[in-house]
């Protein structure tokens, strides 16, 4: 038996990214994606990776890349197990 969709609540979502001072860095990260189709790059199975990370004061003018998802999803750690 099948289950009908359910549908996302976007809103809350949008909201709730807001809170966390998520927004920005998510747009930035959805023109880099619409910057590759438009280049016509398949990216399917692969991320879009900054080559300075969002999180670390990157943009995309900084430059992207892809890669594997499990590549650009690890983080490097320091000898006491602390992220970079």
């Amino acid at each position: 038996m099948s289950y009908p969709p359910s549908k996302r609540p976007y809103k809350h979502e949008y909201t709730m990214q807001e809170k966390r001072g998520e927004h920005e860095a998510r747009m930035e990260r959805q023109r880099a994606r619409r910057e590759l189709d438009k280049k016509g790059v398949a990216r399917k199975g692969k991320d879009v990776a900054h080559v300075k990370a969002l999180s670390k004061g990157g943009t995309n003018k900084d430059g992207v890349r892809l890669e594997a998802p499990s590549k650009n999803r690890s983080f490097k750690r320091n000898k006491d197990s602390s992220m970079k």
